[in-house]
C-alpha cells in the first residue's frame, strides 16, 4: 500500500490517530530514502505536538524495531543486561558502569548514542580515547561479548536503522522532547539487543528532557509497558539532573572523570549512581537483594576488577588503552577561561540546561546533524549547589580553543549559577524506583 506523506503529516498534526500501516510504511519509505527529511521532520514535529496513542506507539516502535536486523545472542552463556539514559549533561555514567557489571559476570550488550541536544552522548565520549571504533562488525559481536562481557557500540547501518537516521534528525530538528520518540528511540534499539533485562536511567530537571517529575514518570512508566509487552524486564529510576552530574561536562575530560570513578576517586555523584546502577543491573541478572548486590559491585571496584576490564575493552575496539591506565594523555583544549562567583554565598542553583548549551556552543556538542564534535572542550564544575563561595573563587574553568565559541558560550554560561545568601542543600540524587 502507497499513501501520502503530506496527508498523513496532516491528520497526525489535526491530532488524528494513525493505523500501524501507515506508520510501518513511514518508517520503512524513510529507511529506504524514499521520504526527504523535511517531511519526515514535519511528521515529527506534530507528533511532538499532539502525542501517540498506546496502539500508535506500539506499532511505531515495533516498525523501528524490525526496520533492520535483531541481534541473536543465544550463544551467550551469560545474563544480558543493559542500560539506558535519557540524557544529561556530565552524565558519563555508563562508561564506568558497564565494565563495574561485566566484571561481576554480567553481560553488557551497550548500544548507545551520540549527543542529542544540550546533552552529551556515549559515543562521543568514548571515540575521545584514541583509535576506539563504536562500529563492531555484527559477526564479532557476541564473540566479544562472552570474552570480556561487554560491548560498547553504535547503531549500526543495518541494526534499528531506522532510529539510528531518526536520532540524528530529532537533535537537528527541536523534536526530541516527546514522550513517544524518546521512548520508541530507546525501546527499539534495546529490544533488538536480545536483553533479559534493561535498566533506564531517566533525568529529571532543568538538564533532563523531562522537566519534571510527572513527564518522567509518564515517560518511564511507557517503557516499562513496552518493556513488559516484549517479555523483558524494565527498572526505571528518576534522577536529578537539575545541575550536571561530576565536574567534567565534555568528552575528553569526561573520559576522565569514569577512569577516576573505576579507581575509586571519582566524584561522590557519580559514584554513588554508578554503584546504585549496577547493584539494579545485577538484581535483574538474579541477585537476591540490593546489599548483597552492592557488596558484589564494590568488591569489582576494590579489586581493579572493573577497571581491567576497561583496559580490555579500550584494546578490544581498537583504542590504545594507554589513555586508560594514564588518563591525563587525552587531549584538553589548551587554552582556559575561569567563571568566578560574582560575590559571597551559597549556590543556589547550577542550571545543568545553561551548562549543557555552553557546551554545544563551545564545541563539545552539535548544532547541526552533522556539525563535528571537539573531543577536548569543555567545563570543570568547580561549585555546585549547596557549595559555599567566596567573591572571585572560580565557579568553572573552561577549556577551549577558539575565542569567538568561547564568547558565544559563556554567554549562556554566566547565567548558569546563582548565589544566596543562605545556606542550600543539594539536591537528592535518586527521586524513584519504578519496576
Amino acid at each position: 500500500m502507497t499513501y501520502s506523506m503530506v496527508e498523513l503529516i496532516g491528520r497526525k498534526r489535526d491530532g488524528e490517530s494513525l493505523t500501524p500501516d501507515e506508520l510501518a510504511w513511514i518508517i520503512t519509505q524513510y529507511t529506504a530514502d524514499a521520504l526527504p527529511d523535511y517531511q519526515l521532520s514535519a511528521f515529527l514535529m506534530a507528533v511532538l505536538f499532539r502525542g501517540m496513542s498506546r496502539v500508535e506507539l506500539a506499532a511505531w516502535t515495533e516498525a523501528m524495531l524490525h526496520s533492520g536486523d535483531v541481534l541473536d545472542l543465544s550463544t551467550v552463556g551469560k545474563a544480558k543486561i543493559d542500560k539506558h539514559s535519557t540524557g544529561g549533561v556530565g552524565d558519563k555514567i555508563s562508561i564506568p558502569l558497564a565494565p563495574i557489571v561485566a566484571a561481576c559476570g554480567v553481560a553488557v550488550p551497550m548500544m548507545s548514542g551520540r549527543g542529542l541536544g544540550h546533552t552529551g552522548g556515549t559515543l562521543d565520549k568514548l571515540e575521545s580515547i584514541p583509535g576506539f571504533s563504536v562500529d563492531i562488525d555484527p559477526d564479532v559481536f557476541a564473540g566479544q561479548l562472552e570474552d570480556i562481557g561487554m560491548v560498547m557500540v553504535g547503531q549500526t547501518e543495518s541494526l534499528v536503522p531506522a532510529d539510528r537516521r531518526i536520532y540524528a534528525l530529532r537533535d537537528a530538528t527541536g523534536t526530541v522532547p516527546s514522550v513517544p520518540l524518546i521512548s520508541s528511540s530507546i525501546m527499539s534499539k534495546k529490544l533488538a539487543e536480545d536483553l533479559d533485562g534493561l535498566l533506564l536511567d531517566v533525568k529529571v530537571g532543568s538538564g533532563a528532557f523531562m522537566k519534571t517529575t510527572a513527564d518522567a514518570t509518564e515517560l518511564a512508566t511507557t517503557m516499562v509497558d513496552i518493556g513488559a509487552s516484549h517479555d523483558t524486564p524494565v527498572t526505571a529510576i528518576l534522577t536529578n539532573m537539575d545541575q550536571p552530574l561530576g565536574e567534567a561536562v565534555g568528552n575528553a575530560n569526561e573520559i576522565q572523570e569514569s577512569v577516576a570513578v573505576l579507581r575509586g576517586e571519582g566524584p561522590d555523584d557519580v559514584t554513588e549512581l554508578t554503584i546504585r546502577f549496577a547493584s539494579e543491573m545485577l538484581m535483574l541478572a538474579g541477585e537476591s537483594d540490593l546489599l548483597s548486590a552492592q557488596a558484589r559491585v564494590e568488591k569489582a571496584l576494590d579489586s581493579g576488577t572493573a577497571f581491567e576490564t576497561m583496559v580490555r575493552l579500550t584494546e578490544a575496539q581498537g583504542g590504545d588503552p594507554s589513555y586508560i591506565e594514564h588518563p591525563e594523555r587525552l587531549e584538553i583544549a589548551p587554552y582556559e577561561h575561569v567563571i568566578e562567583a560574582p560575590h559571597d554565598g551559597w549556590v543556589s542553583s547550577c542550571d545543568a540546561f545553561a551548562i549543557g548549551t555552553a557546551g554545544v556552543r563551545l564545541g563539545a556538542g552539535r548544532a547541526r546533524k552533522d556539525d563535528m564534535v571537539d573531543p577536548g572542550v569543555g567545563f570543570s564544575i568547580k561549585a555546585k549547589i549547596g557549595t559555599t563561595v567566596t567573591k572571585g573563587e572560580p565557579l568553572a574553568v573552561v577549556s577551549y580553543r577558539d575565542r569567538g565559541k568561547l564568547d558565544s558560550a559563556l554567554a549562556t554560561a554566566r547565567d548558569a549559577w546563582s548565589i544566596s545568601e543562605v545556606p542550600t542543600t543539594p539536591p537528592d540524587l535518586i527521586l524513584a524506583t519504578l519496576r
